[in-house]
């Protein structure tokens, strides 16, 4: 399965929720506090208890919008480039939600992003929810696993894939022993170096 499969997470790795999420922040009233705009933690960035962040957080994931999140960086051309030119295909595991009209509108995005061919599989979870389950099916599989969450990351390296952490803010700290990249450029280039 190695050979020709890479598994990736979507938000912060193929599209750029933080920058969806906050426009629609934006239109429902909520404003981000000064010195907290590149905060992971939607509760600390919008001054909310986490409850109450949580909820919205689900309500966005579950909403129209999920349906026009842009790709981040430059995934586009570098997800097509091993897709089309080295035959890989991507396995998505995403903890967005488990509302199944949200999950094919999620789809829907990536199709019009990516195209049509580019993924085999998509893993909903529910929002927030932990990828060791999902990740433990492709156990020692050595699988390169894009991901920005660095637990998600180290779970990925426990049960034997080959992490990649996709650099933000929230994670630009750590110093593991999973590589950083900056951009598909990057992963482009690791992938196919090995």
């Amino acid at each position: 399965m190695k050979e020709k499969v890479i598994l990736t997470d979507c938000d912060g790795v193929l599209l750029d929720w933080s920058y969806s999420f906050g426009q629609w922040m934006s239109r429902h009233g909520y404003v981000e506090r000064e010195g907290f705009e590149s905060n992971y933690a939607m509760a600390q960035r919008y001054g909310l208890d986490i409850a109450e962040s949580k909820k919205l957080i689900r309500m966005f994931n579950e909403s129209a919008s999920i349906r026009k999140v842009p790709p981040l960086r430059d995934a586009i051309k570098y997800v097509k480039k091993l897709h089309e030119e080295h035959g890989y295909v991507f396995h998505l595991i995403t903890s967005m939600t488990n509302d199944q009209y949200a999950q094919q509108l999620r789809v829907k995005n990536l199709i019009e992003v990516f195209g049509p061919s580019v993924f085999e599989k998509y893993v909903f979870l529910d929002c927030g929810a932990d990828k060791d389950e999902a990740l433990y099916k492709y156990k020692d599989t050595e699988c390169w696993w894009i991901e920005d969450k660095i637990a998600n990351a180290e779970e990925g390296l426990k049960v034997g894939l080959n992490p990649l952490l996709m650099n933000h803010d929230h994670n630009r700290d750590y110093e593991g022993p999973i590589e950083k990249v900056y951009s598909w450029m990057d992963v482009y280039n690791t992938v196919l170096q090995q």
